[in-house]
């Protein structure tokens, strides 16, 4: 996999900085205190985070035929005070809702959520080396099934 980020003098925003991907998909960050051009290049590793167990879990409860509508999946983060200002605590939340088909199992989602966390989600793994990861799994007032 390839990557590159440039920077320029001349650009118009001094703390602006665009990423390529070997895809050929470009990203821009921005580090000034409005991030109005882009999120920050931590905001994007917390995103990837959260793009990575997600396609995991829609993955595996896919496969388990349960009857997912939406997963919405956040993550909040505490970081190092002293540079490098590393993440220290990440707790993930699954925001899950079921189609009209039935209700969604608790088992099934926290097992799915388990195997992208321990298993599968390589961003999970990358970060776990530093940070401590939990999840929670919020049904939104559906009951879900055992």
């Amino acid at each position: 996999m390839i990557a590159r980020s440039e920077w320029n003098s001349t650009d118009p925003n001094p703390k602006g900085f665009t990423a390529f991907s070997q895809s050929n998909h470009a990203l821009r960050f921005d580090v000034t205190p409005e991030h109005a051009e882009g999120p920050t290049p931590m905001e994007v590793v917390l995103m990837a985070l959260c793009g990575c167990t997600q396609v995991d879990v829609v993955s595996i409860l896919k496969k388990k035929r349960q009857p997912l509508a939406s997963l919405t999946v956040y993550a909040t983060a505490e970081q190092a005070t002293e540079p490098p200002n590393f993440f220290t605590k990440i707790l993930l939340t699954y925001a899950v809702t079921a189609d009209a088909h039935g209700p969604l199992s608790r088992k099934a989602v926290e097992d799915a959520v388990a195997l992208s966390k321990d298993k599968y989600c390589s961003v999970s793994a990358m970060l776990e080396t530093r940070a401590d990861i939990t999840f929670e799994v919020d049904f939104g007032g559906q009951e879900p099934l055992p």
